[in-house]
């Protein structure tokens, strides 16, 4: 029985395919809002004790004037620029094949990718990405920041579920097929 961790993204993203409006805007993600809803994030977040975030995805949720809610699990926040860590939260510089491999090698629970487009696309084109739970947002931006580049390799999955919600969020979960 093979129990390597999984890694797993979970994110929403616009019917279009943006994560966010060219100038980091996430406000359409507001659209779906419903008291006492969260879309299963709670359930899911307690399968993991890993999360990997890009220092820009990270440096938003700050902007906002909000904690980072993942400071209880390991924190990688990946960076081209060395800071010391403040907590979890530890800032990696170094090679995020590498630092996946080595997480996935540990005992634990599922890693976490929190973001952004940047991260997302480098752990594709290494097929680090195990999982995939999108959030679809029933919202038309027209432009902004893709979830998804092109000049990656092909990757085949299967539909696990797709859950249907009151305000219109369709919920997408797919493995690696």
């Amino acid at each position: 029985m093979n129990c390597e961790r999984k890694v797993i993204l979970y994110i929403a993203m616009s019917l279009d395919g943006y994560i966010a409006t060219q100038d980091n805007g996430l406000d359409f993600l507001s659209r779906v809002e419903e008291e006492g809803q969260d879309y299963s994030y709670s359930d899911f977040v307690n399968t993991v004790d890993t999360v990997i975030v890009g220092r820009k995805s990270y440096e938003k949720v700050l902007s906002m004037g909000l904690e980072y809610p993942h400071l209880d699990k390991d924190l990688y926040i990946i960076t081209r620029t060395p800071r010391s860590a403040v907590g979890s939260a530890k800032y990696y510089t170094g090679n995020l094949k590498e630092l996946v491999l080595g997480l996935k090698s540990q005992q634990g629970k599922s890693i976490y990718v929190d973001g952004g487009a940047e991260i997302v696309n480098e752990m594709l084109m290494e097929s680090l990405i195990d999982e995939l739970y999108i959030s679809i947002i029933p919202v038309l931006l027209g432009d902004g920041i893709s979830l998804f580049h092109g000049n990656r390799p092909e990757m085949v999955l299967k539909l696990v579920s797709a859950k249907t919600y009151n305000k219109g969020l369709v919920q997408l979960h797919y493995v690696k097929a």
